[in-house]
This record gives structure tokens, C-alpha cells and sequence, in this order.
């Protein structure tokens, strides 16, 4: 009996690792407490004298194979955060976690084989293009760097990245200029995706370009995200793209989080004041149309470099109280995977 028991026990203690295995490797990303702070210097000898908190103590875990968007007004840290993951800029303090490795951890050498796993699409698709390259080369620029694949194969290997992006094959050599858009964003997409990547940051990809052509980019992410399992963390101020491309989507105000939940919760029952203002900011395509309980925001935004010292939203917050202007509320989850940084969540 004291045999049986014991073996009983330890199959229960690796059925319990094994779990806990599955469960890491099903989150592609997991950051923590991630700052990014830019100093402000001045004086004669230019020492610093504060800091613009761009990035203040973000924390999110990200599946592998879905969709998060990052939202929030302009001037909120949601570039910046994206770019700090992917160590385009150095972090103030945290971790990053991708595939279980920390990413601030990593050496050179280590880092340039990482490259291939993290990418990001640009908003402006124009200025991230070089204007001296034609767009073969753009595309096929770092594939060769990285010697993903042998030269013998290297052509047909472009004209296929730039074929599942919506390219034609006697595009590669025209330069940029003489693209649309729309077309200039699918180059950048095929850039992207030519080096193979689990994970990619696509900030605002579509911000820059009108209405019909979005919606034909959106659709792109969305068919090679099926074909590829890509993870997208897509950063974006229009809310209409973001429900229809997210799985999960981010709130983010003055650098902090203020709400993390599915998308089907962000928009249709919200805690926090700022994300139902944000949403019922959005302008509705019936003029007619007016809602009487809309919430809109008020005021201006308030300095990253001095923020309130209680909750950052509390000076716009219809809702304040006393507590609410001394002391910082921590983000909480009120429901499974529903989390909220509010003293007064809207459903209680």
C-alpha cells in the first residue's frame, strides 16, 4: 500500500509539471513589469533632471497562434512597448519572456538568431522602405543574411514569400515609389514573414492607408496568421480593427495597463471607465444615431513625466473619489482572464 501510494503520488507530481509545462509552452510571450523610461537632461552639464515614464510596470502573457491588440490614445507607450519587447530599444527594467528564453538575457550572437523568430511591420510602409532597393531585394535582404535557405533556392523562395503576401513576381525589381499604399504594406508584410517568424508587432499597419485598402490588408494578416500560426501583438487606435483582428485585447493609458480581457468583454461590458469612453468615442456611422448613456472623454491628457499619483486616469474619471486621486490601484482579475487597474469598476 505505502509502494502504491508513493507511485500514485509521483505520477500525480508529473502529471502536475507536465500541466504546467503545456501551459508555458502555450504562451509564445510573457512580460513582466516591464519600464521603459526616456531620461530628460538638462542644465549646463546636461545632467538628467526627469523622466518621461513611456512604459510604467506593463505586464501580459501572449498564446501562441492569437491575436492581442494593444490599444489606447496617441502618446500611451503602446509603440513603445512593442518595440522594447523586440529590444529595437533598450528596457528600463523587467523581463521579457519569448518561447521560455529572456530576451534581455540573450547575447549578440543569440540575439541575431532571435531576430528571425521576432518581426514587426511599421505604420508608415513608405519611410521603412529604402528608396535605394528594389523590392526583391528588400524582401529577400535578410534571408540572405541570415542564410535561411541555399542560393540555388533563394529566387524562388522570394517570388513565393511575395506571392503569399499578394505580390506578383516581376514586382521585385521595381523600387517603392513606384507601389501604392497598399501595395507598399504588403512588401513590407512579405519582409516580415521572409525570415519565417512566430512572432510579429504590427504597429498600426494599416493607419496609413484608406478604408478599402485595411480591409484588404487586415484580411492578409488574418489568411497568413491561419497559414503560418503567427502570433500578432497588433498595436492600433481604431477600435473597429482591433475587434475584428483580436482574440484579447490590451487597454493601455499613460504606460500602465487599465484592462486586459477577450475581446468580446472589452466591448461589450468593460470595467474600466476609460475603456468605455474609448469606445464610445468612436464616431457612429449613422448621424442620426445618438445614445444617451455615452461616456466621452474629457480634459487633457496628463504628463508621463509627473503622472497623478493615484490612479493616472483619475483627473478625467467621471467616477473619482478620494482613493482614487492617492492611491494607485492594481490590476486585478474580477472574472477568469478579465483583469482591471480601477477602484470602481463599471459592472459592480
Amino acid at each position: 500500500m505505502f509502494i502504491q501510494g508513493k507511485g500514485e503520488k509521483l505520477m500525480s507530481e508529473n502529471k502536475t509539471a507536465e500541466n504546467t509545462k503545456n501551459q508555458q509552452s502555450d504562451n509564445i510571450l510573457e512580460v513582466s513589469h516591464l519600464k521603459k523610461y526616456f531620461p530628460i537632461k538638462g542644465g549646463m552639464f546636461g545632467k538628467q533632471v526627469g523622466a518621461v515614464k513611456a512604459v510604467d510596470d506593463v505586464s501580459f502573457t501572449l498564446k501562441r497562434g492569437t491575436t492581442m491588440g494593444l490599444v489606447g490614445e496617441s502618446g500611451c507607450g503602446k509603440s513603445t512597448t512593442g518595440r522594447t519587447i523586440l529590444r529595437l530599444i533598450e528596457k528600463t527594467d523587467g523581463q521579457v519572456l519569448f518561447n521560455g528564453k529572456d530576451v534581455y538575457g540573450l547575447s549578440n550572437k543569440e540575439m541575431r538568431d532571435m531576430r528571425t523568430k521576432m518581426q514587426i511591420i511599421f505604420q508608415d510602409p513608405y519611410s521603412s522602405l529604402s528608396p535605394r532597393l528594389p523590392v526583391g531585394e528588400i524582401i529577400g535582404e535578410a534571408v540572405r543574411e541570415h542564410n535561411l535557405v541555399p542560393k540555388s533556392e533563394y529566387a524562388d523562395y522570394v517570388t513565393k514569400i511575395m506571392d503569399d503576401c499578394g505580390l506578383q513576381s516581376y514586382h521585385k525589381d521595381r523600387y517603392p515609389h513606384e507601389f501604392s499604399g497598399g501595395q507598399r504594406q504588403r512588401t513590407c508584410i512579405a519582409r516580415a514573414l521572409a525570415l519565417n517568424p512566430e512572432f510579429v508587432v504590427c504597429d498600426e499597419p494599416v493607419s496609413a492607408l484608406d478604408v478599402s485598402v485595411q480591409a484588404q490588408i487586415i484580411n492578409l494578416l488574418k489568411e497568413l496568421q491561419e497559414k503560418r500560426n503567427l502570433t500578432y501583438l497588433f498595436i492600433s487606435h481604431d477600435l473597429a480593427v482591433v475587434r475584428y483582428i483580436s482574440d484579447r485585447v490590451c487597454v493601455m493609458f499613460l504606460g500602465q495597463i487599465c484592462e486586459l480581457c477577450s475581446t468580446v468583454e472589452a466591448y461589450e461590458k468593460p470595467l474600466h471607465p476609460y475603456t468605455r469612453m474609448l469606445i464610445d468615442s468612436a464616431p457612429e456611422p449613422d448621424p442620426d444615431f445618438h445614445r444617451e448613456d455615452r461616456m466621452l472623454l474629457q480634459g487633457e491628457l496628463p504628463s508621463p513625466v509627473n503622472p497623478p499619483a493615484g490612479c493616472r486616469f483619475c483627473t478625467r474619471c467621471p467616477f473619482a473619489t478620494d482613493v482614487c486621486r492617492t492611491v494607485h490601484p492594481e490590476l486585478k482579475e474580477y472574472t477568469p482572464g478579465h483583469f482591471c487597474a480601477c477602484h470602481h469598476p463599471l459592472a459592480e
